[in-house]
This record gives C-alpha cells, sequence and structure tokens, in this order.
C-alpha cells in the first residue's frame, strides 16, 4: 500500500510540475516573445494613456463616434446613464424568436434610423442590429461602418473623405484574401478620429 501510495504521488507531484508549471510558462514565455502585444490584449496606449483593447468592444453613444454591434451588458447598471437602453444593450438570455425579441430589433432598427435620416433609402446593415456571439465583439463590417459616415461627418463638422479615410485604415479585409469578410475595428477609426492615432 505505501509502495503505491509513494509512486502515486511521485506522479502527481510530476505531472503538477510539468502540466501546472512548466508548460503554462513555456507558452507564456513563447507568446510574449513571439507576439507580445496580442499576448497581452492588444491595449492602445498613446503618450502614457491606455485607450482600450483592440480585442475587446467599447461602448461609443456619440454622434461623433462610429458605433459597434449592440453589446451584453449589465443593462441595469447601463440605464442610470443612459435614457434608451435598447439601444445599446440587449438582454443575454432572450429568445431570438420571441416577439420581445423582434420588437427590441425594431426598436434598435427605427434609432439607429432616425439617426441616419440621409440613409433613409439604405438598409440597415444587420450587424448594427444584432448582437454577436460573444456580446463583446470589436469589429463591424464595412457596410455598417459606411452607413455611419453622414452622421459623424455631420456632428464633427468636418469632411465625410476624413471620416471615410479613417474607416478604411482600419479596415482589415478578407483572411487570405479570400476566407471570411472584411472587418472594421470601431476603437480604431474613432481614436484615428479624434487624431490619438494616425
Amino acid at each position: 500500500m505505501k509502495k503505491h501510495f509513494a509512486r502515486s504521488l511521485k506522479i502527481t507531484l510530476v505531472l503538477t510540475a510539468l502540466c501546472g508549471v512548466l508548460f503554462p510558462l513555456t507558452v507564456y514565455g513563447i507568446s510574449q516573445l513571439v507576439m507580445h502585444d496580442k499576448a497581452n490584449g492588444e491595449i492602445i496606449e498613446v503618450n502614457g494613456v491606455k485607450y482600450g483593447s483592440v480585442l475587446v468592444a467599447q461602448q461609443f453613444t456619440s454622434y461623433n463616434y462610429l458605433w459597434g454591434r449592440v453589446m451584453l451588458i449589465d443593462a441595469d447598471a447601463f440605464y442610470e446613464y443612459f435614457d434608451a437602453p435598447t439601444l445599446f444593450a440587449f438582454p443575454s438570455n432572450m429568445d431570438v424568436t420571441s416577439d420581445a425579441y423582434a420588437t427590441l430589433l425594431a426598436e434598435r432598427a427605427q434609432m439607429i434610423s432616425d439617426a441616419h435620416p440621409t440613409m433613409a433609402e439604405t438598409p440597415i446593415p444587420n450587424d448594427l442590429v444584432t448582437v454577436s456571439g460573444s456580446g463583446m465583439d470589436p469589429d463591424i463590417s464595412v457596410p455598417a461602418a459606411e452607413y455611419q459616415i453622414d452622421r459623424i461627418a455631420a456632428s464633427r463638422g468636418i469632411d465625410k473623405a476624413v471620416v471615410a479615410d479613417a474607416i478604411e485604415k482600419n479596415t482589415t479585409g478578407k483572411f487570405l484574401g479570400l476566407f471570411g469578410n472584411a472587418y472594421v475595428n470601431v476603437l480604431l477609426v474613432n481614436l484615428t478620429l479624434d487624431g490619438i492615432i494616425e
């Protein structure tokens, strides 16, 4: 019995050292060497100020900024600061086939439409009214970004070409030029518009 216990203890300690210490430290070390920015969340830092991660969405509500996808957030806390919670927040457990969900989509679409009167003849891109799988998607489609150009330009009092250029600079094309869709990082566009990054 003691022999089996001693052997089991040795195996446990060896596996703990290998899998619980050595392997994680190796992966951490390699990630820091090979892809330092990604391994640390790709935080955008300019002149000592951290503006956020390009990997996790932020909620932009001002007309001066590009809006991202609807986020899954703590809606109760959010209601204290904004009068139109359905514009930027969806309950995470809502049945997408329910009437309540359809109502929320309709309200969101109406608010998006009201904010973009010059785009009345253009269908609202799907990702401006729906939640992503994670609920924290930092990117939107190119059509969703371009849909907002007139509003942003008018709110900032700048030429539409400036907004379009900021979107183009922060657009990532299809993977290998073949797979998926091009997408736009919302945070990077807004930092570009503010002149924080180029």
